[in-house]
């Protein structure tokens, strides 16, 4: 039997308040789409054939076969447990929602959102699959696909591309193909590789391949790329089947954190391999892991570099231990145990202290050489994906307690697409909760929903939101709020105009 189909897409009175008190628009700087999957599969099959497509069945069928493996089945192969039941189905307007882009568009006013940038759900699969043909075809049908199905509503849609990272080599060719050929302006990046091994009992040994300084690949052509295409690398790696985060049967236990995990290998290997000091124009995302680890990251950095940064670390030189001075401190005070053993004192001072140990500098290859160097790139180069719902977002803009009265760039995320969010239209209201208890002020908020944004994407591409309802005017528009009223007719009438983001932002009038 037809259903009814809604419309109007009002928004709800939550979202009107939060978005009568806004002097900016708002900027999605993580969405997710859901690829029709038949219109994917058969540009696959067009780019690479029938085999690399039973590649792909085999993929999509792989859940169901894994559900079917008993705890121990798992255990025994090395298999953790994965997302399930992963999107929208209650709220079946959300899911069509994330599966339709004209859907997506008609209903960005009711969820308080002008301009969204959208991730890929399946064709995040590119960053893991270890079979080189269906991974590189694959990233290039989903970015075919994308380009072609928001090809009509770029203006407030913006699909991000998939870049397979698994090789350099890879990388460049579908960048080049994703911003060059398809003229797609945004990235995604795994950030980190699980490799593999073999090893001499036959089981391969596996490590995570962080892209940086012990990488069995040089990425330096990638980074390069990136930046003479001009696009910021963000990246969306995972930390599940990796360190503690490998339960067979638990996929939460798996999940919470794993962001964070992945986000801050990569960030800080980045940073040592020197990337963001050869790059200083470049920006970097580091998707849905929050900001708190970044926090914590760039204390962490600033305190070792005070302790261990080549000149610091010469304090521990054991050359300069005085080792008379040390003797008679021993003779005077040492007792018990220790008095009955003075003659072994030099047995006591090598492990830790060995003077055949060779001076290292860890920070050389980073091309770091102050504090301040370190704030930059924390604070101009890195940029924090968090999403809307966690109050741990507040921490980004506590110049009070982050180290050298630091703002963090922290990027809005809604996440809507994925089980994440089972309203979208609570996401913009759930933001707004930090500055109603308290926690980030009104210009927060706005650098944490647009001119972070902003800062990446044309920190990079300064045209990035040209021909966008978020692109720069051409002249300075009025200065009046986007509002919704009531007529006697009790129809809904929007003002035209918006006070600006910044001096020199604004939006287009009249979408």
């Amino acid at each position: 039997m037809p259903v009814a189909l809604p419309s109007e897409f009002e928004p709800s009175r939550e979202v009107e308040a939060v978005r009568r008190q806004l002097d900016h628009p708002v900027i999605d700087g993580d969405g997710h789409l859901i690829e029709y999957l038949p219109a994917v599969r058969d540009l696959l099959g067009d780019l690479a054939g029938p085999t690399v497509v039973a590649g792909f069945d085999r993929m999509v069928a792989g859940g169901a076969l894994v559900a079917g493996l008993s705890p121990d089945a798992r255990r025994a192969v090395g298999l953790h447990q994965m997302s399930w039941w992963g999107l929208p189905t209650a709220n079946t307007l959300d899911r069509a929602t994330a599966m339709l882009p004209a859907l997506m568009y008609r209903r960005l006013d009711q969820l308080g959102i002008d301009f969204a940038l959208l991730y890929p759900t399946y064709g995040l699969t590119v960053t893991g699959l270890p079979d080189a043909e269906l991974r590189t075809a694959l990233a290039r049908a989903c970015n075919t696909y994308v380009a072609e199905a928001y090809g009509p509503f770029r203006d407030r849609l913006e699909p991000v591309a998939s870049i397979p990272m698994h090789t350099p080599e890879e990388a460049v060719a579908e960048l080049d193909f994703a911003i060059g050929t398809l003229g797609l302006k945004a990235v995604m990046m795994g950030g980190v590789v699980v490799r593999s091994r073999p090893t001499e009992a036959g089981a391969p040994a596996r490590w995570v391949d962080t892209l940086g300084p012990d990488s069995e690949f040089d990425y330096e052509p990638v980074w390069q790329r990136c930046e003479e295409l001009g696009v910021a690398p963000t990246f969306h790696g995972t930390g599940m089947g990796w360190g503690s985060r490998t339960s067979s049967t638990n996929y939460v236990t798996n999940h919470i954190g794993n962001f964070a995990t992945a986000g801050e290998a990569m960030a800080r290997h980045l940073l040592f391999d020197g990337v963001p000091t050869r790059h200083p124009d470049l920006r970097f995302c580091f998707c849905e892991g929050g900001v708190a680890w970044g926090a914590n990251l760039f204390s962490d950095v600033l305190g070792h570099w005070a302790k261990r940064n080549g000149d610091a670390v010469r304090h521990y030189d054991p050359a300069r231990l005085d080792r008379p001075l040390l003797a008679s401190l021993f003779d005077a005070y040492g007792n018990g145990p220790i008095g009955a053993r003075l003659d072994r004192l030099p047995d006591a001072l090598r492990m830790l202290s060995d003077p055949e140990t060779p001076w290292l500098d860890d920070f050389a290859a980073s091309g770091l050489s102050s504090p301040e160097e370190i704030r930059r790139v924390f604070t101009e180069q890195y940029f924090f994906g968090c999403e809307a719902d966690d109050p741990m977002n507040a921490m980004a803009f506590d110049t009070g307690r982050n180290p050298m009265g630091a703002r963090l760039p922290a990027v809005f995320a809604s996440d809507i697409g994925h089980w994440d969010v089972p309203d979208f239209t609570e996401v913009l209201p759930e933001a707004w909760e930090l500055v109603e208890h308290g926690h980030l002020t009104a210009d927060d908020f706005r650098r944490f929903t647009c001119d972070n944004a902003r800062a990446l994407w044309e920190g990079v591409n300064p045209r990035f939101f040209d021909g966008t309802v978020v692109a720069r005017p051409t002249r300075r528009p009025e200065h009046t709020i986007l509002q919704s009223t009531t007529d006697g007719s009790g129809t809904r009438v929007r003002t035209s105009h918006w006070k600006l983001c910044q001096p020199a932002f604004g939006v287009p009038t009249d979408w």
